[in-house]
């Protein structure tokens, strides 16, 4: 009779337990983890954000843009590197991610430095040369006659203060040239056949065909970048100054300039080729005047430089 007593109060003690908020475990809140996934086309670049227990994102592309998207797609309106930022949210707090892509360059933009170089990219020829540098044939592998070493100009020519000219490409096609000391590297020709002011010519030099003549440059100068042309020269023999021939170099990257402008050497043909280019050098072909016969005004050598951006 005691022993049914202890009954009903065990079983308002069990009722009281399950019922009392106060007495139940707290529920586990789990961290969030973040990790970044994309995937690049051109310029077009799809994020997946890799995340646990989040529920808000929030990306920084690294050029100013934003999304609060779990897979945003992005386009980026040029190549370069970037820093792309990753934040995830949930109840156990936040969570961040970073990763960099790297997006190809277009000629334009390594030429120019793109919308970021808003004062432009400039250009100097390399006093390091490289083994490329020559002086050519126009043929149509360009035959080197001549190979260019290091500190040519100074050590070879005498006209050292020429490594010192700058040349400025901006996005907007607007070209700026500096020539340091009112003199450019020129064709020795073409400056006695113009009656050109000679700013400096040693005994070297003239050897070689070439001086630094003066030169003011074109204020409002503008560029075109043709990235794929079939360029048509018609040439004069070195050997004998006076057989003429054409010569069609297919489908090469070409820079042209407004007015009487120029890249590196001044001379009678002002089109360039673009063997070669990076961000940091490119290689250009200049087309020299040095026969002194009827077809004077035509190229016959071709003079390749490697130039360096200034930094």
């Amino acid at each position: 009779m005691k022993k049914n007593l202890f009954i009903p109060a065990w079983c308002s003690l069990l009722v009281f337990l399950l019922l009392c908020p106060s007495c139940k475990e707290e529920e586990m809140v789990e961290p969030p983890t973040a990790q970044i996934f994309f995937s690049v086309v051109d310029k077009r670049v799809a994020f997946t954000a890799l995340t646990l227990h989040a529920d808000s994102w929030n990306w920084d592309f690294g050029d100013g843009s934003t999304s609060t998207e779990k897979a945003p797609v992005h386009e980026y309106a040029e190549g370069g590197t970037y820093t792309v930022r990753l934040v995830a949210s949930g109840k156990g707090g936040t969570a961040e991610a970073e990763t960099q892509i790297s997006l190809a360059l277009s000629v334009r933009e390594m030429l120019t430095g793109g919308s970021s170089a808003p004062n432009g990219k400039s250009w100097k020829i390399s006093s390091a040369h490289s083994d490329k540098d020559a002086v050519a044939l126009v043929d149509p592998n360009f035959t080197s006659i001549q190979d260019v070493p290091a500190g040519a100009l100074a050590l070879f020519l005498g006209l050292g203060e020429e490594y010192e000219d700058t040349f400025t490409f901006k996005a907007d096609g607007s070209y700026i040239h500096d020539n340091k000391n009112g003199g450019s590297f020129a064709g020795l020709v073409f400056t006695l056949v113009n009656q050109i002011p000679i700013v400096n010519i040693t005994d070297e030099s003239q050897s070689f065909g070439f001086c630094s003549a003066a030169y003011t440059p074109e204020a409002n100068a503008t560029f075109t970048l043709n990235e794929s042309k079939d360029l048509s020269v018609t040439a004069v023999s070195q050997a004998d100054g006076e057989t003429t021939y054409d010569v069609t170099y297919p489908g090469v990257m070409t820079l042209e300039f407004s007015g009487t402008e120029f890249i590196g050497l001044m001379d009678f043909h002002r089109e360039v080729i673009i063997q070669e280019i990076t961000p940091d050098k490119m290689r250009l072909v200049m087309f020299m005047s040095a026969t002194q016969g009827a077809h004077l005004n035509k190229p016959s050598l071709a003079v390749i430089f490697t130039f360096e951006a200034v930094k």
